[in-house]
């Protein structure tokens, strides 16, 4: 393969392996909001009812905003940037969450 070639390659490559990395980075966050969400209620930093109380319509909105982003590519045509999208909008709730929670905490 030519160097040209590999650096063609490695251009179409980018979106996915940007896309893999920010997937990886939203699952870790994720994992250590559940930490800090469970450390915070067991401890009793967080009202346990309050935060379980929040975290089901949390969950719905983020759904809702995903799908309505899914919607709005499907009807224009964005449809390889909508994955990058979603997982932006997750990323987005989650790190609020943290904040939120280590706040309180």
């Amino acid at each position: 393969m030519t160097r040209t070639a590999l650096a063609s390659f490695a251009r179409l490559q980018r979106p996915w392996l940007d896309l893999w990395l920010a997937t990886t980075r939203l699952g870790l966050e994720s994992q250590a909001v559940v930490g800090l969400r469970l450390f915070g209620m067991a401890t009793g930093a967080l009202p346990a009812a309050r935060e379980a109380g929040l975290m089901v319509p949390e969950k719905l909105g983020a759904l809702a905003d995903a799908h309505y982003l899914v919607a709005r590519a499907a009807l224009t045509g964005r449809g390889p940037a909508t994955a990058e999208d979603v997982v932006r909008l997750y990323r987005r709730r989650v790190r609020a969450n943290r904040r939120r929670i280590a706040r309180a905490g």
